[in-house]
């Protein structure tokens, strides 16, 4: 449908709208559409452009994905694919501007780079978006890794884009930006990168924090219950848990994380392993 939308100078409307119903409704994965708008590469088109832009601003603040662990992986892949089409999309944008600038005609990408950027800056501000980006780093690395020992994986399984040419990308947009004397789109162009190289740190700017913190309570309650009450009903378990959460403070995304942490100590020591 995408491919179809994009074929003339501006998208086809009555095939967008079908496109922006099956992705508001689900009937296709975030991932499909990402990976399809990466794969646009005709920036001169303006009304295009603007018409992904949009698609994308559908979701990019909430991404999903409902199936197998292979899929969730490959939203990760797709989410990294985009943000090099996004990158490069925002270099063409400026580059257009910076001829427009030239020329006398200033207006000549301006809009489309100010759009680049509040999709940019809104798809990086998501500390869950930036995780996921980090988790595609990570499973390129691994992918390599296994390549090296000869464990399998073909250039074929690859993500589209890889972190190298996520930073390739970052420098050249960087040397454009250096010639526009527009200090907004300067800034919000210089957050984004910032927010991109604090990516492959995530794990390791929280690790300290994470070590220290600690509750010991929600590992008693899930040991004890898991060996004194395997048949029972799990509703007083969750009551329990519920009052220490209460009593304790304890923020909810490092309560689910006690909880599993719980879980695979409880896997872990078990007589059957």
């Amino acid at each position: 449908l995408l491919e179809q939308a994009m074929i003339g100078p501006s998208p086809n409307p009555l095939i967008l709208s079908y496109l922006k119903y099956a992705i508001s409704s689900q009937m296709v994965s975030y991932s499909s559409v990402l990976t399809a708008i990466s794969k646009f590469d005709d920036f001169s088109r303006d009304l295009c452009v603007q018409a992904l832009l949009d698609i994308m601003d559908m979701f990019c603040d909430r991404l999903s994905c409902h199936g197998k662990a292979e899929e969730c992986i490959g939203l990760c892949r797709a989410l990294l694919s985009a943000l090099h089409w996004l990158l490069r999309c925002t270099a063409a944008s400026a580059e257009r501007l910076r001829e427009g600038l030239e020329a006398g005609t200033p207006a000549a990408g301006e809009k489309q780079l100010a759009m680049c950027l509040q999709r940019l800056e809104k798809t990086l501000s998501s500390t869950k978006n930036r995780a996921l980006l980090h988790i595609a780093k990570l499973e390129e690395a691994s992918l390599h890794t296994s390549q090296g020992l000869g464990q399998g994986g073909t250039r074929a399984n690859q993500p589209t884009a890889s972190w190298t040419a996520i930073e390739h990308s970052l420098l050249k947009l960087g040397e454009i930006l250096a010639n526009l004397s527009n200090p907004q789109l300067r800034s919000q162009a210089e957050q984004c990168g910032t927010l991109i190289r604090s990516i492959p740190t995530m794990l390791s700017v929280h690790a300290e924090q994470m070590h220290k913190t600690g509750f010991p309570t929600v590992h008693a309650v899930i040991l004890l219950e898991g060996t004194m009450n395997l048949t029972g009903e799990t509703q007083s378990l969750v009551e329990q848990l519920t009052m220490v959460k209460r009593m304790q403070h304890i923020p909810t995304p490092l309560f689910v994380l006690e909880i599993w942490k719980a879980c695979f100590v409880g896997l872990i020591e078990s007589p059957e392993g």
